[in-house]
């Protein structure tokens, strides 16, 4: 793992950061959250955002649950509601969830409940419905619903075991029509998808498809047909790859082809609003890689594949709607800020990266 990170001399910053800044409208003031995922106390470390994306003075709150304090291999162990009223967290070392009302960098504990299985480490939310990923024996997902005040009810019925018992999962998400719960395992190289049901909003059929990579982590989606899916292929040097799924009538479709990222660890990946730009974290190239739709498919937005340089250790990533992205640096407790340039997707670092998390354990990431 490298030890060092590169930046952009600060008068040069400026000079980009306004060109870029002028073609877009900057986003209110809110905040950037994290995970200290403690193992006797887990906390969130809430970072304060200004309009220009910058970030600064942290501060805690505590979950009231415990976390693991080693990494979670995960990604949305802690999200947003798509209105950005409520921030879920896992607490993987209690087997429980925790949810705060959000009031721009201010949170308030709601609910706490178990997480109806062992050791949580990712969330989906859409509207009113919370899906929970656990993985430990046994590997499951399981439901709860949002109610007045911020209180989580289980959904009867809800629960599903996954392929096997013990499947290393990375991530529950939601396909963008509500219809489909997906999840990908990196011990057996699957990508699973269940029915949603909306009358009940428990899981029906259940199926599996072979990931075009080994070891499927992240996935994120540009418009409704097509999933982008990281891999990190077992941390081979150089041997990064992002897999485009797509569907037919609700069903994943294999991927073609898996586009090497030409980096080490790619693991967590993110899409903005506007469906233009797509980024990867690198964990162990110390790197983030920019790719966009292009005239033969999806491509590097750089083709050295490195958009930027991170802290150490990249982890989990989170965007501001589509003008600022934020990277975990997990290995160095910090979090990196980055403007996104509206003509081409490229990354114009903004300061050097903020400190105030654990060097060990740091989990999740979201931006408001």
């Amino acid at each position: 793992m490298k030890l060092f990170t590169r930046f952009v001399p600060a008068l040069a910053l400026g000079l980009i950061v306004t060109a870029s800044a002028s073609a877009q409208t900057a986003p209110a003031a809110g905040a950037v959250f994290a995970m200290t995922n403690d193992a006797t106390a887990n906390e969130i470390a809430v970072f304060e955002r200004d309009s220009s994306g910058m970030l600064s003075a942290v501060h805690k709150v505590a979950t009231t649950g415990m976390g693991t304090g080693a990494d979670l291999n995960s990604q949305n162990s802690l999200v947003l509601s798509p209105n950005r009223e409520w921030l879920i967290a896992v607490n993987a070392g209690s087997d429980e969830i925790t949810i705060f009302q959000v009031n721009g960098s201010n949170l308030q504990l709601t609910d706490k409940v178990s997480s109806g299985g062992n050791k949580p480490v990712s969330l989906a939310v859409r509207k009113d419905v919370l899906y929970v990923l656990n993985g430990g024996n046994p590997n499951n997902v399981t439901g709860f619903t949002i109610g007045t005040g911020g209180l989580l009810t289980p959904i009867p019925l809800s629960e599903r075991p996954l392929s096997a018992a013990i499947t290393q999962p990375a991530m529950v998400g939601w396909h963008p029509n509500g219809e489909l719960i997906i999840v990908t395992e990196k011990a057996t190289d699957l990508v699973d998808t269940f029915a949603f049901d909306n009358n009940t909003s428990t899981l029906g059929t259940f199926q599996t498809l072979a990931s075009s990579g080994p070891d499927p982590f992240g996935f994120a989606f540009h418009g409704n047909r097509q999933m982008l899916v990281a891999e990190s292929n077992g941390g081979l040097t150089d041997a990064g790859t992002v897999s485009t799924y797509g569907f037919q009538q609700n069903v994943l479709v294999p991927a073609v082809v898996a586009l090497p990222t030409t980096e080490t660890s790619s693991s967590w990946i993110v899409a903005t609003p506007n469906k233009k730009w797509v980024y990867v974290s690198n964990t162990d190239s110390d790197s983030i890689s920019g790719l966009h739709n292009g005239a033969t498919g999806l491509e590097l937005i750089d083709p050295t594949g490195v958009s930027a340089t991170t802290g150490d250790g990249p982890t989990d990533l989170a965007l501001m709607r589509n003008k600022f992205l934020y990277a975990l640096n997990s290995l160095e407790g910090s979090i990196s800020a980055y403007s996104i340039t509206a003509a081409d997707g490229s990354l114009v670092q903004l300061h050097p990266p903020v400190t105030g998390l654990p060097t060990v354990g740091a989990a999740g990431l979201a931006a408001n």
